[in-house]
């Protein structure tokens, strides 16, 4: 019988919780085949069998939380022998057993049993292996789960102090024991709602978020870009562009190589704090947020100032088609320099994006709306106009820098030859 166990995940993440096991108890597998998936803070992982054998003794569920190192269940080679093996235990002990045992239990005892049984708290395996850890009465802890299972959180909220309510002791009466237990707050059935647990990764985005906002003292300066060069250089390239590359051109790689444009001629924004030293950096990672089923995800684009435009097309395609199909690598989100959000194809006109900590720097990409612009004095026409945002920390970034550096943006979008010398 072999163990297995959570592997080591990566430098920075050392546990994850169980998003689905992909193979259940009694199943044959084989050497390399995915048993389990883990949801940690960035990506999704899975677990392989490193033997050929029956999967046995899942000791996790789904939404249990387990480290790095922990034994989540056993593969047993030539399983049917193997697990054999009990019955036969169990036979010899029949054959054994004194004969006191064949006689018939009285119906209080059975009563008893049934009524201690019940007093048994439910708990998942990772719940009730941590409570005799801690020392924790499990009877003692309060389940946040509607049908009152305990998991590891409830116990690790214990354990900081913050259960104040108490099952119920076992002395109670039956009829009063069987009381479903009471809920949090009064449930109005012409109000219904629903409890759902927010995902690993989505708590650990509402921290991060919550972090950068608390930490850097972060401003953010606006702009809007005249779209009509781009886009009759989309318009006249695209079928050509299409043909040699095998790909779109489309706006990210314009706006990605504005980015690295001016990031040049400002290097503060290319940088990150750390303690009382400013690190600026000769590389050019450009961070490409995307919305996920399960959040939002910063795939990095690397050497980005070394690619040409069919590169980078090629390159946010892929890091998509991965985010989508949830095969992202942790490779793949470590890193980064500077980030582009946009929330334009989901029709955001004007945001404020949120740094994506320890980044100094996010550029807002927004919807392209046609509006009236004013070409000179006495001439008005309708152009396709986007507004840009820059969100950046103040504690190194100044706002002269901050302006400039979003106006040069906007120049370089506007005249898009000049993203060959710049860019």
């Amino acid at each position: 019988m072999f163990d297995v166990k959570v592997p080591e995940l990566a430098e920075s993440i050392s546990e994850g919780t169980v998003a689905q096991w992909l193979k259940k108890e009694g199943d044959t597998v084989v050497k390399g085949e995915d048993l389990v998936e883990l949801e940690t803070d960035k990506v999704n992982i899975e677990i392989s069998a490193e033997r050929d054998g029956v999967l046995k003794n899942i000791k996790v569920e789904p939404g249990d939380t387990v480290a790095v190192g922990d034994i989540i269940a056993s593969i047993v080679e030539g399983g049917a022998s193997e697990s054999a093996e009990p019955a036969a235990e169990e036979k010899a002990e029949e054959k054994t057993a004194p004969a006191q045992k064949q006689e018939p239990v009285v119906e209080n005892d059975a009563a008893e049993e049934e009524v201690k049984a019940s007093d048994r708290p439910i708990a998942s395996p990772a719940a009730r292996k941590l409570a005799r850890e801690k020392g924790i009465d499990l009877s003692e802890v309060n389940a946040r789960d509607p049908l009152g299972r305990v998991r590891t959180e409830d116990v690790k909220r214990h354990v900081e102090g913050g259960s104040s309510e108490k099952a119920a002791p076992a002395s109670k009466p039956a009829a009063q024991a069987s009381k479903p237990a009471a809920s949090v707050e009064p449930v109005n059935p012409e109000k219904p709602v629903e409890r759902v647990k927010m995902s690993r990764r989505r708590q650990t985005i509402a921290k991060r978020l919550v972090e950068a906002q608390q930490t850097a003292a972060m401003l953010t300066t606006f702009n809007e870009v005249d779209m009509t060069a781009i886009n009759e250089v989309r318009a006249r390239r695209k079928d050509k562009f299409y043909e040699q590359n095998g790909v779109k051109l489309g706006y990210m790689s314009f706006f990605t190589k504005a980015v690295v444009g001016a990031l040049k001629k400002f290097p503060a924004i290319n940088a990150e704090i750390q303690g009382d030293e400013m690190v600026l950096k000769k590389f050019y990672d450009i961070g490409i947020a995307v919305g996920a089923e399960e959040g939002l995800v910063v795939p990095v684009v690397r050497n980005a100032d070394r690619l040409s435009f069919a590169g980078i097309e090629k390159e946010i395609g892929n890091l998509a088609e991965k985010a989508r199909s949830k095969k992202l690598s942790l490779e793949d989100l470590q890193g980064g320099s500077f980030t582009i959000t946009n929330g334009g194809i989901f029709g955001s006109m004007l945001s404020t994006p949120i740094l994506n900590a320890p980044q100094v720097g996010i550029l807002g990409m927004h919807t392209i709306q046609w509006r009236p612009v004013a070409i000179d004095k006495e001439r008005m026409e309708n152009r396709p106009m986007m507004y840009i945002a820059l969100s950046y920390d103040h504690r190194i970034v100044d706002g002269k820098e901050a302006v400039s550096f979003l106006t040069t943006i906007k120049s370089l979008l506007e005249d898009p030859e000049s993203l060959l010398l710049e860019g």
